[in-house]
């Protein structure tokens, strides 16, 4: 296809997926040939049938990077993606009107319009994410959802190089989540957003974006934004901008990471939450122990069953609600229990935080109050309520928001390894990764009789979701034995 095919049959895709009107098409046509440096443009161009957007961009880099119009690195084409769909996108205020005239019929209206021009624009790739290993696996707890993340590509080792000596260079923008990011061009070392778009939301009086996550790992996984660059921080005023949001979008759960380091996400710095229309694991467990919060006679309150140290809230009274938990926060802040290896502070550092998720339910609002304690001590330096040394092999990272819920994301690296534990379970080499030989012959003695290649992958996968809800068990601060269950409760009941 030469490059005029190729430029015709975006215009015509742009028309059909309603990201532009037919009007717009002289003017987004001369956009794009002065991006690709070209003078003229055939009239006689044709379309090419069913060729997608992400394979046409695709085109169009690899035309510009072999024509020097830009670099042979990936980051020099996804900046020129990016740039070819802002020419065929609306400004971000046209984007925020037509997004309030359809929230003003239903919010899910407005969500799934911003969704779809999310995918369409290619600010998700979608062509990436599909990339991605996902399952589900039935656990002790409900069903689990794993997914081996292969949607990031890995980067050309002179973009590496590049980034490391650039590194500091520039701080705008100061970072992944500002604002700053709707429409910057990118360079070495950050990600092109010209195509980026993001929603204007007034949070507890304050300024806020809605944007959804280029690598969205579950339906319409969503990231609201503060719009000043502050960190993390789980307050009083963190459950009511959560629950503020649900009442605006009863469609959809939104949660926070933690505050703390090894407990909390990869982003600390930028105050920040996610949500999304998707039904995890740990919305449907079993409410275990009922409780009540003294001084909030309007909220219900339960523990679930749950690998982790989950306290459920419900109301449909959002202030007192918001109350309870913000009181619970601030006893849990301060609670030892030095029987289950919980202390609050070390000299002037705090341990105690929560990764609190929000969702409106059958009518009510609910608070999911996750407890969390980032203490280390010589046994386990990398955190005692953090995933073990003995499953590093498979996930050493923070046990995040999503994880919590009951979503493994697991990294790239894995799908080869597993592919080669496959052919050492069957007999087809006798070697695998050092760090997972002890893992593959506990697979082998225990299923011995019944591999085959029928059934490898299903075993293996069975087996990383273990590992997986092991994880989850290592972070729980009271564990599930008797002892620690009586633990939670005396803090439930010290409440």
């Amino acid at each position: 296809m030469d490059i005029y095919t190729a430029i015709q049959t975006l215009l015509n895709r742009a028309v059909q997926l309603h990201l532009m009107v037919k009007e717009d098409e002289i003017y987004s046509r001369n956009q794009m040939l002065a991006i690709l440096h070209l003078e003229e443009f055939p009239l006689a161009a044709e379309e090419r049938k069913n060729a997608a957007i992400p394979d046409l961009l695709e085109e169009m880099a690899v035309y510009a990077s072999e024509k020097g119009i830009i670099g042979d690195l990936d980051i020099d084409k996804e900046i020129l993606s990016s740039k070819i769909m802002n020419v065929l996108i609306k400004k971000p205020s046209e984007v925020n009107g037509t997004f309030y005239e359809k929230y003003q019929q239903d919010p899910k209206a407005a969500t799934e319009y911003f969704y779809r021009l999310s995918q369409n624009s290619n600010y998700i790739q979608m062509k990436h994410i599909h990339k991605n290993i996902n399952y589900k696996l039935e656990s002790p707890f409900g069903e689990l959802d794993i997914t081996i993340n292969l949607s990031k590509p890995e980067k050309d080792p002179r973009q590496i190089a590049l980034e490391k000596e650039k590194r500091q260079a520039l701080s705008y923008p100061r970072c992944l989540l500002c604002v700053e990011n709707e429409g910057y061009n990118g360079r070495i070392g950050h990600p092109a957003r010209s195509n980026h778009r993001t929603i204007r939301l007034e949070l507890t009086d304050e300024r806020w974006h809605f944007q959804f996550s280029p690598y969205v790992y579950y339906n319409e996984h969503c990231i609201v934004l503060s719009e000043e660059h502050r960190d993390m921080k789980i307050t009083k005023g963190t459950f009511s901008r959560l629950l503020e949001f649900v009442e605006k979008f009863p469609h959809y759960f939104i949660g926070s990471n933690a505050d703390l380091p090894i407990v909390g996400g990869s982003i600390l710095n930028h105050d920040h939450y996610q949500g999304g229309r998707y039904e995890f694991a740990m919305e449907n467990a079993v409410e275990e122990f009922r409780f009540d919060v003294d001084g909030f006679p309007e909220v219900t309150a339960h523990t679930l069953k749950w690998p982790m140290s989950v306290i459920r809230l419900r109301s449909e009274n959002k202030e007192e609600l918001m109350e309870a938990a913000a009181d619970i926060l601030e006893k849990w802040r301060l609670y030892s229990d030095e029987e289950a290896e919980i202390i609050a502070y070390s000299g002037e550092t705090p341990h105690n935080t929560i990764t609190p998720i929000a969702r409106w339910k059958d009518g009510h609002f609910e608070l999911d109050l996750v407890l969390r304690n980032n203490r280390t001590n010589d046994e386990h330096p990398d955190g005692i309520f953090h995933p073990h040394r003995d499953v590093h092999h498979i996930k050493k990272e923070n046990i995040g928001l999503i994880e919590v819920m009951g979503l493994a994301v697991l990294p790239a690296r894995l799908k080869e390894e597993l592919e080669e534990i496959e052919a050492y379970l069957l007999g087809g080499t006798k070697k695998v990764q050092g760090y997972h030989s002890s893992w593959a012959n506990e697979i082998k003695a225990r299923y011995e009789a019944s591999i085959c290649k029928e059934t490898v992958q299903g075993i293996l996968r069975k087996e990383l979701g273990v590992k997986f809800l092991r994880t989850l068990e290592d972070a729980g601060v009271f564990k599930r034995d008797l002892q620690g269950q009586q633990a939670f409760r005396r803090f439930c009941l010290s409440l």
